[in-house]
């Protein structure tokens, strides 16, 4: 399966050496529930299969290695995550796993656009700051 790579890789929970520490981006609801979700070196929620917190992960978290700017409503992706080129030739099918996650995505997204716009700017934000985001060529 596509994100089985993301077990070993483990690329976007770490924060390599002399870089600032990421805090996560929380829903409204998650920033509720969760209160914080800081990487300081590797993420505490990081275990020997991968994130620990399953389906209740953040949004944020569910998004990578996808970003998405809600000014130009269009999705780009960190180009240092080794799934991506799978993952953009997944896009041709429209039943692939790369396929569901960008509808998923879509899907939280567009609910967001009403209910918590300033995550959706603060998200896009810090993506662009930590991340090498490159456009997704196949836009669903």
């Amino acid at each position: 399966m596509l994100f089985d790579h993301c077990a070993q890789c483990r690329q976007c929970c770490h924060i390599d050496p002399g870089y600032p520490p990421l805090e996560i981006t929380l829903t409204a609801q998650e920033k509720t529930k969760m209160g914080s979700v800081c990487i300081e070196t590797s993420c505490t929620h990081l275990g020997p299969r991968g994130c620990t917190m399953g389906e209740d992960k953040p949004l944020s978290c569910k998004l990578y290695p996808l970003s998405y700017n809600p000014r130009s409503k269009k999705f780009s992706f960190d180009s240092d995550c080794p799934l991506m080129p799978e993952y953009q030739a997944q896009l041709a099918s429209p039943t692939s796993e790369a396929s569901a996650h960008l509808a998923s995505m879509q899907s939280a997204i567009a609910a967001l656009h009403t209910t918590d716009a300033a995550f959706l700017r603060e998200n896009h934000r810090i993506d662009s700051d930590y991340f090498d985001l490159k456009p997704l060529r196949r836009q669903a």
